[in-house]
C-alpha cells in the first residue's frame, strides 16, 4: 500500500459536474482529491481487505441473530423498547439488505482492523462506485497509469444485481432523502439510476413530504402508497420520530431493513469483541461502563453509540484528550476502543472503507485527513491495484 502523487486532470471539475458529482468541494475545501492515489497489490486486496470484509460480514450476521432474541442486548444497543419487536421481526422475515461499509485500519502489512461499521446509510458510495472508476479510465487513457491497472470496484454492477435480487418482479420503489442537502440528494439520484438499470421504477419523495393515510400506510406527497422505499435516514432517528410507532403496521419494505439497527451503532464493537476476543480483524472494545474497559489504560478512543463522521469522538493518548468535534452525540451511551491511529502517509492519515453489497465484498474507497479522526470533509482519494514495483507518475495538469 503506497500513496503516489499525481497531477490532477485539468478538466476534472467539469467532468465531476457533468456526472452530478457537485459536492467535490465544500466550504472552499477539496473533498475529492486526485492529486494522489493509493496503490495496492492484488494480494493486499484479495487476501486482506476482501477477506476481512467477508469475515466481518459473517460475524455481524451471527451477532444479529443473537441480539434479536435478547431484549437486554437490544436495550444495551439503545434500541427503544417500542421498536425491538420490529427489529426482531425484520430479521426473522429475512428482509434483504442492500449494502454496508466497513471502515478499516490498514497499512498494507497485516490484517485490517475494524474501526466501525457504517451499516445503514450510503456515505461515499457514489464516489467509490462511479467517480473514482471514471478517474481510472481517464488516467489509463492519458497514459498517467499503465493499461493493466485495475481497481477493487464492482460496486455499480453489484448494486444493480442486488436491486434485481431484492425486487425480482421489478415494480415501483420510492427513494427518500432530504431534498435540499446536495450530497444526500445526488447520492440518492445515483441509486435511483442504478435501480432503473435493474428494471425498477424509482420515484423520489422528500423525507418531510412522507405522510400517513387513514389506513396507517405511508404515502408520498401525491398520496401514492409507499410499498417499498430506500431511505437515506438512520434507523435510530426513525425510531424516535413522530411516526416511529407507525412503522410496524405500515406494511412498507425498507432499504435498509430495521434489523440493521443492530449493526449501525458503535455498540456493535464491544459485542463483537466479547464474542471473538483476539480476532485479527477486531480492536479491543468495551462499553464505557464495563469495568473491563479500564484494561485499555490511558490510550483509547471513546465513541458515542450514535454519531456521524467523527463527531464527538474522544481520542485519549496516554491520558491526553485530543480536540473534539462536538455535535451533541452521546446521550444514549458510549463505548471505548483500543487506540489505533490510521496509518500515516506523509502528512495524511488514511482509512479504508470496504463495501459489502448483499453478502459479497464489492469495492472500496479511501478517505484521508491531516488529523487522526475521519470527519465529514475528510478527502476522498482514488485507489488502484497495481502489481508493478515502481510507478513514475506523468504530470500533465494542475
Amino acid at each position: 500500500m503506497r500513496r503516489i502523487a499525481l497531477s490532477p486532470r485539468r478538466d476534472w471539475k467539469a467532468k465531476a459536474e457533468a456526472v452530478g458529482f457537485t459536492w467535490h468541494h465544500a466550504d472552499g475545501r477539496r473533498y475529492w482529491d486526485e492529486r494522489a492515489y493509493y496503490a495496492f497489490t492484488l494480494n493486499q486486496v484479495e487476501d486482506h481487505i476482501e477477506a476481512a470484509t467477508a469475515e466481518l460480514h459473517r460475524l455481524c450476521l451471527e451477532l444479529v441473530a443473537e441480539v434479536v432474541e435478547s431484549p437486554a442486548l437490544m436495550t444495551r444497543l439503545a434500541i427503544p423498547e417500542a421498536a425491538q419487536a420490529l427489529v426482531a421481526a425484520s430479521w426473522k422475515a429475512k428482509e434483504p439488505s442492500l449494502y454496508g461499509r466497513f471502515d478499516f485500519f490498514y497499512d498494507g502489512s497485516g490484517p485490517p482492523k475494524l474501526y466501525e461499521y457504517n451499516a445503514d446509510t450510503p456515505t461515499s458510495i457514489y464516489e467509490a462506485a462511479v467517480f473514482q472508476w471514471l478517474w481510472l479510465e481517464d488516467r489509463i487513457a492519458d497514459g498517467a497509469l499503465p493499461a493493466p491497472t485495475d481497481q477493487f470496484n464492482s460496486l455499480y454492477e453489484a448494486l444493480r444485481d442486488r436491486f434485481k435480487a431484492i425486487f425480482p418482479q421489478g415494480g415501483f420503489v420510492h427513494f427518500a432523502s432530504e431534498a435540499d442537502f446536495v450530497e444526500d440528494r445526488q447520492t440518492v439520484r445515483f441509486l435511483e439510476d442504478v435501480a432503473g438499470q435493474a428494471g425498477l421504477t424509482p420515484k423520489f419523495v422528500a423525507l418531510d413530504k412522507i405522510g400517513l393515510d387513514a389506513d396507517g400506510r405511508f404515502v408520498d406527497a401525491e398520496n401514492f402508497l409507499i410499498g417499498a422505499i430506500f431511505k437515506l435516514y438512520p434507523w435510530e432517528q426513525m425510531f424516535r420520530d413522530t411516526y416511529g410507532d407507525k412503522i410496524a403496521a405500515s406494511r412498507t419494505q425498507f432499504i435498509e431493513p430495521a434489523w440493521k439497527a443492530v449493526l449501525s451503532n458503535k455498540g456493535l464493537l464491544p459485542l463483537l469483541w466479547e464474542r471473538h476476543a483476539g480476532h485479527p480483524n477486531l480492536l479491543e472494545a468495551w462499553f464505557d461502563d464495563d469495568p473491563r474497559a479500564d484494561g485499555l489504560g490511558r490510550s483509547y478512543v471513546r465513541k458515542p453509540l450514535f454519531s456521524r463522521e467523527g463527531a464527538n469522538l474522544e481520542l485519549y493518548d496516554k491520558g491526553r484528550r485530543a480536540s473534539v468535534l462536538d455535535q451533541g452525540y452521546g446521550a444514549e451511551g458510549w463505548i471505548r476502543q483500543a487506540l489505533c491511529p490510521p496509518p500515516k502517509f506523509g502528512a495524511n492519515y488514511a482509512v479504508v472503507g470496504s463495501w459489502v453489497i448483499g453478502d459479497e465484498p464489492a469495492g472500496m474507497g479511501i478517505r484521508e485527513d491531516r488529523g487522526r479522526v475521519t470527519r465529514d470533509r475528510s478527502r476522498f482519494v482514488p485507489h488502484v491495484i497495481l502489481e508493478t514495483a515502481e510507478v513514475i507518475p506523468i504530470r500533465r495538469g494542475s
